[in-house]
């Protein structure tokens, strides 16, 4: 039997929120990128539901909405040129049901520009209280190139911190893959 999504971290954390995510759910792709994540959250939630999707870039965001028009799910999605670390100003607490984050750089963009440690935590602990009760988090932590591994550590090491009595934090690691291989993260709230 082929697997519907490829066995690889953005493959994992999109059936991770393919379990979730309910029609008419908001959710919110914190790092827009090209588009994909805010495409595939926005078919999740379907007509009735709202995604917001934020990025730093321009380009993403141009890319983001171009995409959206072209697939039709434009209406479904605001789509703004904010920092990650702002989506608190976007949405209110306990109400976002699904929250995807990729840390890293724009694949085919200024590699120079890239998300850092401080923003993305502060990112992170905004979209914890944003989440409902069983909302759910994915990260990809994308590390080296440009940004080398700092953002990474400091991820990881941010992770421990959260409570565990609110929520539910999985870490992936593939162990017999070489090279600076994206690491998944999973986080279920209570």
């Amino acid at each position: 039997m082929k697997a519907e999504f490829p066995l690889n971290s953005l493959g994992l954390t999109h059936a991770f929120m393919a379990q979730h995510i309910r029609l008419g759910d908001v959710c919110i792709d914190a790092t827009a990128g090209k588009g994909r994540d805010t495409l595939f959250l926005c078919r999740l939630v379907g007509d009735e539901g709202r995604v917001l999707a934020l990025d730093i870039q321009p380009d993403a965001v141009a890319q983001t909405t171009a995409l959206l028009t072209a697939e039709g799910c434009v209406d479904r999605a605001t789509v703004v040129q904010d920092c990650h670390s702002r989506l608190a100003r976007y949405a209110d607490p306990a109400t976002v049901a699904g929250i995807m984050f990729n840390f890293g750089w724009l694949p085919g963009g200024d590699h120079t520009t890239f998300s850092h440690a401080d923003t993305s935590i502060a990112a992170i602990a905004a979209g914890l209280d944003l989440l409902k009760a069983g909302g759910v988090m994915t990260l990809c932590i994308y590390h080296g190139r440009e940004n080398g591994t700092a953002e990474r550590d400091a991820i990881l090491a941010y992770l421990p911190t959260i409570d565990p009595r609110r929520y539910t934090v999985i870490r992936g690691d593939f162990t017999n893959r070489t090279g600076d291989v994206p690491i998944p993260v999973f986080i279920i709230k209570e």
